[in-house]
């Protein structure tokens, strides 16, 4: 990980990071616990991780790289309206909590706008995967080769 990604996850953590993965995480758990959530289970822990070290990592979609899957096609948007309904708005609600009160401060608006990337993610996970931001390009520039 560059110095650069270190030092901003380890201020992220510190300004809300850590209690919004603590969120994902919790809410992978309680998926667990229902037993017809555990297919959501495994964003939702992904998603985890993500929320608390989202630097130098970023999402895409798996079908924007040729990699359609279950998670991408009918199957993928049927579990993301489930998603939405059960959990995802809820955690984006936190996400954008979290963005407003780190907007108030100047020092705070770079992470708010993570928090808001995040916010978005946490409405329709299903069908992405997060992948490092040097992965990403090298996928971004195989795709315009074809």
């Amino acid at each position: 990980m560059p110095v650069v990604s270190l030092v901003l996850n380890i201020l992220w953590v510190v300004f809300g990071g850590l209690w919004m993965a603590a969120a994902w995480l919790l809410a992978a758990v309680i998926m667990v616990i229902t037993i017809i959530g555990i297919p959501w289970a495994r964003a939702a822990l992904t998603m985890a991780w993500y929320a608390l070290l989202p630097f130098g990592q970023t999402a895409v979609r798996r079908d924007a790289y040729g990699r359609e899957d279950i998670g991408t096609g009918l199957l993928g948007t049927l579990g993301n309206i489930l998603w939405f309904v059960f959990a995802g708005w809820w955690l984006a609600l936190g996400h954008l909590i979290t963005a407003v009160g780190l907007a108030l401060t100047i020092i705070g608006i770079p992470f708010a706008w993570a928090h808001l990337k995040l916010a978005g993610l946490a409405l329709w996970p299903i069908g992405t995967e997060i992948v490092t931001a040097d992965e990403a390009e090298t996928r971004r520039r195989a795709v315009l080769m074809r």
